[in-house]
């Protein structure tokens, strides 16, 4: 048996035998690691534990920490599910079981309709199959070997995957007497699935299409330990508690609908968070020098030619026809921008030219990804578009980083920053596309600001920096974008007249901070469960009588904290003072003001706070100065 050299994980330089595995030279120099290792990656390459080195492979150990540990664990668990679902119900037929980001799903054919009872009958005969600790063993075969192979055994979804390969040799794997097509790699064997959760069923169509079959999906989630899994189940138990399309129909704030799937019915509490909104964002805008604007809904099929989304954009657009022309309803802001532009001479000393819209577009979403207001067909996006000179380039892509920064503090959201390179289908040269990115990482850098590369995620116009806020539950949500664009100026000669009297090109900035108004209110309102800080609550005071003759004095509070824009209700619901302040409670109203005789008698109210009780006696104008200033310096406490 001949050596060969390889390059350890910690780079050390050794010689072992040809004959031995991955897992072998593991074990031989770091045991404990060989037991938490999953696979290896050479180069590129993932490859199973039981695989063999080549002479000069330099080694990297994929364990369940890592983001590709997780994809192989997951798959790995999806294998194991299938085959407890083919031992429980013979016949079913197997289709495609991924890893996907969080967890697992494999989707079946089956003469036996699974129900959520099913999937802890399911997991009982994983827990079986874990326990036997199968070797996860693999196989390379002809192509017409292995097609040959699921024709016997009736895997009818796996033969057409088959024949669809154009390679001449395919991998499959084997735990137990159960069989898969796969690329692999997987775990060594099922003794490492410690811990999973069969999570729901679902329906899927074969391969996307709704032409085909309808199949069964069940999504699973698996974890290396029990502790892991029970903090998973708790974070979904909290998420359900939060879940906006809940909260929202509970505090009447907007509705779904069949008439108009994907697009959000706001009721008038739940315009209240919208105006709130917009008022914060308008009068942080007029801090900052913008100019405001409005642009139609429906634009001619010329305009979004010119700007690209027609080539680059049009499956995700609605279209209509207007005196026999083609007309698209816009899915974005910044054509109806240019026009505006275009409409007048500029100069030089106007720049920046800082140019918002709050703008209703509509984007063709597929139903299965429509998700409340997270995800929807319409939604107004906080837009802002800036013209400027190459040399005010760094300047202000800096202060919009300032912008979005404190808008998101407001908030109380924490958050980073990925910078988003050009995509597949990008306009321009990769000439322009490096020189915007390289404006947008000097603009990151000299901030002293970390940032990750997202490769290939940019605007088919330009390369951009993206925000993603993080909320109490850790989950991550992408909202504020600054993109630099030096493609559209150029495709609508756009210019300005600059300090020698001749035409310029002007760059543009797009730029979010929300990202969609609809899709902030989702998060804020899982961030706080619904009880919203009281500057934003859609009611912010709840006026409490203890008794029918107390009314009129609620009367007159209510008259004087409406005089102070305060958002009051008066409770004149003949019921007793306790369930009056569980339904206030219940609301989530951030305060409760109760009063009886003895507050009558002293022209006082007692004060409740939402999530702190009692809070003592005092005057009606105690009162009002705490909430405005409260409101004022919109606290989120």
């Amino acid at each position: 048996m001949r050596e060969i050299n390889l390059i350890l994980w910690d780079g050390r330089k050794v010689k072992v035998d040809s004959g031995l595995t991955f897992f072998d030279v593991m074990k031989q120099y770091n045991p404990e690691l060989a037991e938490e290792a999953l696979a290896v990656k050479v180069g590129n390459i993932k490859k199973d534990l039981f695989d063999k080195p080549e002479n000069g492979d330099s080694l990297e150990i994929i364990t369940y920490q890592s983001k590709e540990g997780k994809e192989i664990f997951f798959h790995s668990s999806s294998h194991i599910m299938a085959e407890a679902v083919q031992e429980l119900y013979p016949g079913t037929k197997i289709a495609i079981g991924p890893a996907i980001e969080e967890g697992f799903y494999y989707d079946f054919d089956s003469e036996h309709s699974f129900s959520p009872e099913d999937l802890k009958i399911i997991e009982k005969k994983m827990k079986e199959l874990v326990r036997k600790n199968l070797p996860f063993q693999k196989k390379i075969l002809k192509k017409e070997e292995a097609i040959e192979l699921f024709k016997k055994k009736g895997e009818i979804y796996k033969v057409e995957l088959l024949e669809d390969i154009q390679e001449d040799r395919v991998t499959i794997y084997q735990q137990g007497e159960f069989i898969d097509l796969c690329r692999g790699p997987h775990i060594p064997s099922t003794g490492k699935i410690r811990a999973f959760k069969l999570l729901s069923v679902a329906g899927a169509y074969w391969r996307g299409d709704e032409k085909n079959k309808m199949l069964q999906r069940i999504y699973g989630i698996a974890f290396d330990s029990q502790v892991a899994l029970d903090d998973y189940l708790h974070f979904l138990e909290e998420a359900k508690r939060r879940d906006h399309r809940k909260i929202g129909k509970e505090l009447d704030l907007y509705s779904f609908h069949e008439e108009g799937i994907g697009f959000p019915f706001f009721h008038p509490k739940g315009m209240v968070i919208r105006n709130s909104l917009e008022e914060y964002w308008r009068e942080e805008h007029r801090k900052r020098g913008y100019q405001e604007i409005k642009t139609p809904i429906i634009l001619n099929k010329s305009l979004w030619m010119q700007s690209g989304h027609w080539d680059h954009y049009k499956e995700n657009m609605y279209f209509t026809k207007i005196d026999e022309q083609d007309f698209a309803v816009k899915p974005m802001n910044c054509p109806g921008g240019i026009l505006i532009y275009k409409s007048r001479l500029h100069s030089y000393k106007e720049f920046p030219l800082r140019i918002a819209e709050l703008g209703l577009v509509h984007r063709h979403e597929l139903s299965g990804v429509l998700h409340g207001l997270i995800r929807v067909r319409s939604f107004t996006q906080d837009d802002a578009h800036i013209y400027m000179t190459p040399l005010q380039i760094k300047e202000e892509v800096q202060n919009l980083i300032d912008f979005e920064c404190l808008f998101y503090q407001t908030f109380g959201f924490d958050y980073n920053i990925e910078l988003s390179t050009k995509p597949e289908n990008a306009m321009g040269s990769d000439e322009v596309w490096d020189r915007a990115i390289n404006n947008l990482k000097g603009a990151l850098e000299e901030k002293g600001i970390s940032y990750k590369i997202n490769e290939g995620d940019g605007a088919f116009y330009g390369p951009k920096i993206d925000f993603h806020l993080k909320d109490c539950l850790g989950r991550s949500w992408q909202c504020g974008t600054i993109q630099l664009d030096f493609l559209m100026p150029e495709k609508f000669d756009l210019y300005y007249i600059n300090s020698q009297g001749e035409k310029e090109r002007p760059v543009m900035l797009h730029r979010t901070i929300m990202g969609s108004l609809e899709r902030f209110i989702g998060i804020l309102v899982e961030q706080f469960a619904g009880a919203l800080p009281t500057w934003l609550a859609p009611v912010q005071v709840k006026l409490l009588p203890i008794a029918d003759r107390h009314i009129e004095y609620g009367q007159k509070l209510e008259k004087e904290l409406f005089e102070h824009n305060i958002r009051v209700e008066l409770d004149e619901n003949n019921e007793k003072i306790g369930a009056k302040i569980r339904k206030a409670e219940v609301q989530k109203i951030p305060y409760m003001l109760v009063f009886g005789d003895q507050e009558e008698a002293n022209n006082s109210v007692k004060i409740r706070k939402r999530g702190k009780g009692d809070l003592g006696e005092a005057s009606l104008e105690q009162f009002i100065s705490q909430i405005k200033k409260e409101i004022d310096e919109k606290s989120f406490q």
